[in-house]
């Protein structure tokens, strides 16, 4: 999909805080628990679960609402703290907060909805048509969703406070959504501007940095083949592979400096060049 046409030719807007918060984690994982196509020579990857804020003085975008205590529980996961923990460590209350974004509705990316009653919910209509379609009859299809988060979305919807995209679209100047499905019907990531340029927030585009690196799926996804044209967009979005942020893997607590060396290992500015090179990461 061709680079929408006003992004580069308009004045830069004003930088955006970026930040990424772990609230889960997920341990003795096996290289085919996150790679379609796994060497069972390989060490398998922990997963951490991460929720994003993007700040821009009075504005505020959380980008997906994680998941709470039941979901941790009923699928063995480590949950550190809630995603609206999280946001109170940075100075953000979740029941005021009044754009969310969606980046697909499976169980860790759009729980806790209900902790922002005021929010508008921002996701691609392929995603919901998906998750509460034909599709969700079998059983398989329906084990990374969670039926209470989607009751949630349902009632948020009936409450108008759900805006649908269709493909790519500016939220704000220097805030994108763009449609890379693959993962889940309507998979978007979102692209932000930041005081060191364009960063690409890929969510569950790419899990890990090793997934895009190797081309080599997390073993997750409704289409394959547009998973795979998803790792592209994602290069063809970002001005540099440092400029990719994963969605789940671990190495991004280190690869970016914390805000404030008590949020150590909590939160980190992914709009401060990473410590790390991506290809250091991608290993």
């Amino acid at each position: 999909m061709a680079e929408p046409a006003d992004v580069d030719g308009e004045e830069a807007p004003a930088p955006f805080e970026l930040y990424a918060l772990r609230y889960a984690v997920h341990g003795g994982r096996a290289p085919a628990d996150n790679f379609l196509h796994a060497d069972p020579h390989d060490a398998g990857s922990d997963l951490a679960y991460f929720i994003w804020l993007a700040r821009r003085d009075a504005e505020i975008y959380v980008i997906d609402t994680g998941f709470a205590a039941d979901a941790a529980a009923a699928r063995g996961r480590t949950l550190l703290r809630t995603p609206s923990e999280a946001l109170r460590l940075l100075g953000v209350d979740a029941a005021q907060v009044e754009q969310v974004i969606l980046t697909h509705l499976h169980y860790d990316h759009a729980g806790t909805l209900t902790e922002f009653p005021r929010a508008c919910f921002h996701l691609q209509a392929a995603e919901p048509a998906y998750a509460t379609g034909p599709c969700i009859c079998r059983p398989e299809a329906r084990a990374v969703f969670d039926v209470e988060n989607i009751v949630d979305y349902v009632r948020a919807l009936y409450a108008g406070r759900v805006t649908f995209h269709d493909g790519d679209r500016r939220l704000a100047p220097g805030l994108w959504l763009h449609s890379v499905p693959g993962h889940s019907a309507g998979l978007q990531c979102v692209r932000v501007f930041t005081r060191r340029g364009w960063v690409v927030v890929a969510s569950d585009a790419t899990h890990l940095y090793a997934n895009l690196a190797r081309r080599n799926p997390f073993p997750i996804f409704v289409d394959e083949q547009a998973l795979l044209r998803g790792f592209e967009r994602l290069v063809a979005l970002a001005p540099s592979l440092d400029h990719i942020v994963p969605g789940h893997d671990p190495a991004v607590i280190r690869a970016y400096p914390a805000p404030d060396p008590s949020l150590e290992g909590i939160a980190v500015r992914l709009d401060e060049p990473p410590l790390l090179s991506w290809q250091e990461l991608a290993r």
